[in-house]
C-alpha cells in the first residue's frame, strides 16, 4: 500500500500505522502522519508557492481563523481514479483542505485549495470533500468561506471532475440567502470554476495573485486576435473596477484575510439569526455638527458622501462593498448603536450621484443581500435622476433600474430613507421612497423633492412665457424661483405627508438610532409564492 503514496518521512507510512498493534503507537504514528501531510513532503512545491508570492494553504487558514481553532474534515481522503499516471499519485487530502474553525469566536466552515498538490485541481474525491463540507455548513447554519487557488478541473478524471463542479454550484444556489457565502480568490480560478465565486454573496481578490476568467489569454488571442495578459483579462483590478465580479480587492493575502474576518463581524450566522451586536462606546446622542459644514446647500455643488456616512455611524467604521465599481453609489456595512446596518447612498463626487446601469445593479444586489440576512437598510439620498444617454437606454437602463426598484419593494427588513439634498424624478422613487415601502422617511432642511430640477421644470412649464419675455434669462430665473418656492421648498413634502420629519442634520445620528431601535421588532408578511420574477 505504501508504494501507492507519495513518499513521506520514514517510517510513518500508512502500512506502519496499521502494522503496529499498540494503540498508543498507532495514535502517535497517525498524528505524525497528519503533521507530515500538513507540511507536505515536497519542500520544492512550498518554495514554488512562496516564489509565486502566495501563501500555503495552512498559512492562509492560520491567518483567517482564530488560533488553534481549525478542525480538519477528511484530511486522509485520497482519489480512487486510475490511468494517466494517477494510480501512482494519490496524495492525502487530494488537493483541498476542508473543515471548520472560528472567527472572533464564531464558527465558520472553510475549504481551501492546496495548489502544491496536483495544482489544487478538482477531481471526484476533491469535490466530494467540498460537497460534504457545504452540506455541513448549510445544516449547521454557519457561514461558508472558500479559499480558491486551483488549476481547475482535473483533466485526467474527465466528466467526474465536471460533475463535481455541478454539485458545488447547486449547493451554492441552495444555500443562497440561507448562510453567508464568501469566496476569496488567491490564485487561478478559471473556466467553470469561476462560477462558484460568482454564485456566492461576496468575493475577495488579491492583486497580482488572484485571477478569474472563463477563457484564458491564449484562447482569447486565438479566437479574437486580442493579446492580453492574465492579470489584464481577469485580475483583481479588472473585476474590482470594470466587471463588478469582485466586491473587495486587496494588495496582499494577509490584509485580505484580515478583512474577511472583519466582514464576518457584520454578518449573522444564517438567515434565522441576527447579526452580532457589539458594545457601542460612541455615544448615540453625539451631535453631528460637522454635517452642516460637509454638505453645501447649493444642489449643484459636490461633496463626499463617504464623509457623511462616517460621521453618522459608530466610530466612523464603514466597510465599503464594491468600493471601486460604480462609484456614483456607495454601499456597505456599518454599525449604529452597536447594531449592523446596511447603507446605500448616492455619491455626488462621481457623476453627481446619478443612477446608471452599474450603480443600479450594485445597489440592488446589496439591498437583496441585506434583506436576506435581516440587516436594516439606511438609504441616504442625493440623486439628480437616472443617467440620460443612448448607451444607457440601449444597455437597458430601464431593466437595470427595475432591479433596484424590485429589490427595495421586496425587502422586508427595517428601511429608513434620509433625503440629504436633491431627490428628482423616478430616481427619488427608486431610492426607497415611502411609496415603495420605506418604514420612515426623513429629510434635512436642504431637501428638494420634485419631478425634475427647478430650472428644468421652469423651462417646461413656462416655456412660452420665457420665450416671449423681453429678457429670457431674467424670466427663467424668476420662474425657477417661483417653482422652487411653491413646489420644492424643504417643507413641501412634509406638508403632503411624503416625509415623516424634517430633522436638524446635527441630530441625524440620534434620530436614525432611535428609529432603528423602534423598527428592530418589525414584522411583515408576503403573499404565498414560489419566488418572484426578478427583472434580470
Amino acid at each position: 500500500m505504501s508504494d501507492l503514496m507519495p513518499p513521506i518521512t520514514a517510517p510513518d507510512t500508512v502500512s506502519h500505522v496499521l502494522a503496529d498493534e499498540s494503540a498508543t503507537a498507532r495514535c502517535a504514528a497517525l498524528a505524525e502522519l497528519k503533521e507530515t501531510r500538513r507540511r507536505t513532503s515536497d519542500d520544492r512545491a512550498t518554495r514554488r508557492q512562496h516564489e509565486r508570492g502566495k501563501l500555503t494553504v495552512h498559512e492562509r487558514l492560520e491567518l483567517l481563523l482564530d488560533e488553534g481553532s481549525f478542525r480538519e474534515l477528511q484530511g486522509l481522503r485520497r482519489h480512487q481514479a486510475t490511468g494517466f499516471g494517477l494510480e501512482t499519485n494519490r496524495p492525502h487530502s487530494d488537493g483541498v483542505v476542508t473543515g471548520w474553525g472560528t472567527v472572533d469566536g464564531r464558527t465558520v466552515c472553510v475549504y481551501a485549495h492546496d495548489f502544491r498538490i496536483m495544482g489544487g485541481s478538482l477531481g471526484a474525491a476533491h469535490a466530494a470533500k467540498v460537497h460534504r463540507l457545504m452540506d455541513m455548513a448549510e445544516t449547521a447554519g454557519v457561514p461558508l468561506i472558500s479559499l480558491n487557488d486551483s488549476a481547475g478541473a482535473r483533466i485526467q478524471e474527465g466528466v467526474a471532475a465536471l460533475n463535481g463542479y455541478g454539485g458545488i454550484f447547486v449547493r451554492n444556489v441552495r444555500s443562497s440567502g440561507v448562510i453567508p457565502q464568501i469566496s476569496v480568490i488567491l490564485g487561478p480560478c478559471a473556466g467553470g470554476a469561476a462560477y462558484s465565486p460568482a454564485l456566492t454573496d461576496l468575493v475577495f481578490m488579491v492583486r497580482r495573485v488572484g485571477q478569474m476568467f472563463l477563457t484564458g489569454p491564449d484562447v482569447v488571442s486565438a479566437v479574437t486576435g486580442e493579446r492580453v495578459t492574465t492579470d489584464e483579462l481577469g485580475g483583481a483590478d479588472t473585476h474590482g473596477t470594470f466587471s463588478g465580479v469582485a466586491q473587495f480587492v486587496h494588495d496582499d493575502e494577509a490584509t485580505c484575510l484580515q478583512e474577511v474576518r472583519r466582514l464576518i463581524t457584520f454578518l449573522p450566522d444564517n438567515n434565522q439569526t441576527p447579526a452580532p451586536a457589539y458594545h457601542c462606546t460612541d455615544p448615540i446622542d453625539r451631535p453631528n455638527g460637522r454635517l452642516v459644514e460637509l454638505v453645501p446647500t447649493d444642489p449643484s455643488r459636490c461633496y463626499d458622501m463617504l464623509e457623511v456616512v462616517e460621521e453618522i455611524v459608530d466610530d466612523a467604521d464603514f466597510l465599503q462593498v464594491h468600493e471601486d465599481w460604480a462609484r456614483n453609489v456607495l454601499c456597505g456595512f456599518a454599525r449604529i448603536g452597536g447594531q449592523t446596518v446596511g447603507i446605500v447612498a448616492n455619491q455626488p463626487l462621481h457623476l453627481a450621484g446619478v443612477l446608471d446601469i452599474h450603480a443600479s445593479e450594485k445597489a440592488a444586489r446589496f439591498v437583496c443581500l441585506c434583506d436576506a440576512f435581516n440587516i436594516p437598510l439606511l438609504t441616504l439620498v442625493d440623486v439628480p435622476g437616472f443617467l440620460p444617454g443612448v448607451d444607457q437606454e440601449r444597455g437597458g437602463i430601464i431593466r437595470h433600474g427595475a432591479k433596484l426598484l424590485h429589490a427595495y419593494c421586496a425587502a422586508t427588513v427595517p428601511r429608513i430613507q434620509l433625503i440629504i439634498r436633491k431627490a428628482y424624478g423616478g430616481a427619488y422613487i427608486v431610492m426607497d421612497s415611502p411609496a415603495i415601502g420605506s418604514d420612515l422617511a426623513l429629510a434635512w432642511p436642504t431637501n428638494e423633492i420634485a419631478v425634475m430640477g427647478p430650472e428644468g421644470a421652469a423651462r417646461v412649464i413656462f416655456r412660452r412665457d420665457i420665450t416671449d419675455a423681453h429678457d429670457p434669462e431674467a424670466a427663467l430665473a424668476h420662474f425657477t424661483k417661483l417653482y422652487r418656492d411653491e413646489l420644492v421648498h424643504p417643507l413641501r413634502a412634509a406638508e403632503l405627508g411624503y416625509v415623516d420629519d424634517v430633522i436638524d442634520p446635527r441630530a441625524t445620528r440620534c434620530v436614525v438610532a432611535d428609529a432603528l431601535s423602534v423598527l428592530r421588532t418589525k414584522k411583515t408578511s408576503l403573499p404565498y409564492r414560489k419566488h418572484s420574477i426578478t427583472p434580470l
